[in-house]
């Protein structure tokens, strides 16, 4: 059957496969192209999409991609890049202006239908550097937004449109989950402009996963990295259904990193399934602490945590008499963004399954990843139609290299610490509330404008204003201060004036430590009944003294999301943050603990 399809044009934006996947959730068939790809191949397309991407377009960069395809008479819509290009293609200015990142208020100022059944004002959201200052001649401002780094900047043409033409630009990113609206944009681009039919069904997705497994596979074996979590379990149900046990082994690494007594909950689950006589664990700890043995740099760190992977994918493989086996993985597709794994993405961070040895080892057809397309809210519709309980379907995602990249580490003050500098403009700020901000002397990873940042957090002290109070000025610290991705909140109503970074790279103590520590954070959220509204709650330690106490700062990171592609810091509300706090600073080490504040873009969800 025939479907009519719409085209995504990737320009290694953050969000290229997400746009895909909403447009499909309507029901309308939607593929991922190659922007050179010759103008003449779109033409059967309904409709075409340009998204994002880390370049700027403010210097012509991507200049030679097919921009032709603007002239084929076919409804094109593009979000952030692909709105400037638009733009620039017909006429007009793109100029590299200030940053937005996260939450901004679109005010709509003409009717178009792209924009049918909208508030005359909307949330939506912005990660961008670049901004179209002049209009073509044939264009018209569909909408402006607020929300800039003084909380009231106009952003003019956040929303334009040609209506003879059908070519329509959106500043924002509809397709993330944080633009309320982006369903109701998307559906009236694909079904009302373009016309699309929405006659592709998503249910359809087992039975050829199923399929193409048989066809990947053939009769060979498979060794299938089994973590627990939902991503390997339900890629083992799916093998499973297409071939059985017979040639099917599950391989559970204890690799050091995981959580307190996760592996003997895993096997449990496993035997659970009816996947017992298949499993095999192995107790490889040792191996991964040599591994990150003095290590600091968060890249470094994966990549070496997915090197010792494979190598002991490989030395167990032997001893199981499997070492022509294909290597099975849980891949989803952020892993496959976030390490850069599109032809224009940036590198945000390397994820363990995709180190350069199984990029490798994907390139000579050793890999096999029924799920490397799918976010998580997929892989857990995946799940339910599996048959697979609520329990393991919703549970919070875990990262692959598990605690490693919790424990934070620095053995010295980065270079780039410009202390004088960070706290002067912090101080501007923040200067009129009732909180002090202090830089912190060491990094984490973010994302900003669809590239990679590996800058410093401030951390907020002083009485709690209110969360929106707190948030908003997260947002703009983010915003306004260069250096400066990352947002917390000191949560034990201590008031430091002193803050030292104290040596760490990850040590057995340390990992022995944040699993007792996350295990509290776990329990609390348990009993206070917010597993289910948070979807992600990392427990982080900062190897961080204030005003001499302790020698780890425990931060705290509850976020709401969808898809691991963009979040917002969820609050767990007072009682839940005192037990916490009291539970947290029994431990010796432990000198303070705070709340990460931020969003994703400009922080990412993990530290590390």
């Amino acid at each position: 059957m025939e479907h009519d399809t719409i085209a995504v044009l990737d320009f290694g934006g953050q969000y290229v496969h997400l746009i895909a996947t909403k447009v499909r959730a309507l029901g309308v068939y939607a593929e991922i192209r190659d922007p050179d790809d010759p103008v003449q191949t779109f033409r059967h397309y309904k409709g075409l999409i340009l998204s994002g991407s880390p370049a700027l377009s403010a210097l012509d960069a991507e200049a030679d991609w097919s921009r032709g395809v603007l002239d084929l008479g076919i409804p094109v819509l593009g979000f952030c890049f692909g709105h400037q290009e638009i733009a620039k293609y017909a006429g007009g200015a793109v100029e590299h202006t200030a940053r937005e990142y996260g939450a901004a208020t679109l005010h709509l100022v003409a009717d178009s239908p792209l924009f049918a059944g909208l508030e005359p004002q909307e949330t939506v959201w912005m990660s961008h550097g670049d901004s179209v200052t002049r209009l073509p001649a044939e264009f018209t401002e569909l909408g402006y937004s607020t929300g800039g780094t003084d909380g009231s900047h106009d952003h003019r043409n956040a929303a334009i449109a040609c209506e003879e033409r059908r070519l329509y630009g959106l500043q924002f990113h509809p397709e993330v989950d944080d633009t309320p609206c982006g369903v109701q944009i998307l559906r009236n681009f694909v079904l009302e402009v373009c016309g699309a039919k929405a006659d592709w069904a998503v249910g359809d997705q087992i039975e050829e996963r199923v399929a193409a497994i048989r066809d990947d596979v053939g009769d060979r074996d498979v060794l299938l990295l089994a973590s627990g979590g939902v991503d390997s379990t339900v890629a083992a149900l799916l093998f499973e259904r297409a071939f059985g046990t017979e040639h099917l082994k599950l391989l559970h690494i204890d690799n050091g990193l995981m959580r307190k007594e996760e592996s003997t909950r895993v096997a449990a689950k496993m035997h659970e399934l009816g996947l017992g006589p298949s499993l095999h664990v192995v107790d490889a700890s040792s191996d991964f602490l040599a591994a990150l043995a003095g290590l600091t740099d968060p890249e470094a760190k994966r990549r070496a945590i997915g090197l010792t992977f494979v190598e002991v994918f490989e030395r167990e493989a032997a001893k199981l008499d499997l070492e022509h086996a294909l290597l099975g993985q849980g891949t989803i597709y952020p892993d496959t963004i976030e390490t850069g794994g599109t032809k224009r993405a940036d590198v945000i961070k390397t994820h363990h399954n995709r180190v350069p040895v199984i990029e490798e080892m994907i390139r000579a057809g050793k890999v096999v990843e029924p799920l490397k397309d799918l976010y998580k809210a997929e892989v857990r519709e995946l799940g339910r139609a599996l048959g697979l309980d609520p329990e393991s379907v919703e549970r919070h995602p875990f990262p692959g290299p598990g605690l490693g990249i919790r424990v934070a580490s620095e053995t010295a003050v980065p270079a780039d610490f410009d202390e004088p500098r960070l706290q002067r403009d912090i101080d501007a700020v923040v200067a009129g509330s009732s909180l002090r901000a202090i830089p912190l002397p060491v990094r984490s990873v973010g994302v900003k404008a669809d590239l990679r940042s590996y800058e410093h957090p401030a951390l907020l002290v002083g009485d709690n204003p209110g969360w929106e109070k707190l948030t908003a000025l997260a947002t703009l610290l983010t915003k306004s201060v260069p250096g400066i991705n990352r947002c917390l909140f000191e949560l034990s109503g201590r008031q430091p004036r002193r803050v030292e970074l104290v040596p760490a790279t990850v040590t057995p103590r340390r990992l022995d430590l944040l699993r007792e520590l996350d295990a509290l954070v776990m329990g609390a959220l348990e009993r206070h009944g917010l597993m289910r509204s948070v979807w992600q709650c990392p427990t982080v330690l900062v190897p961080l003294r204030l005003d001499g106490l302790g020698s780890e700062l425990v931060v705290v990171r509850p976020i709401h999301s969808e898809r691991a592609m963009t979040a917002r810091p969820a609050w767990i509300g007072d009682t839940c943050a005192a037990e916490l706090v009291e539970a947290l600073l029994a431990f010796d080490p432990v000198g303070a603990v705070a709340i990460d504040i931020t969003t994703k873009p400009p922080a990412t969800i993990e530290w590390e």
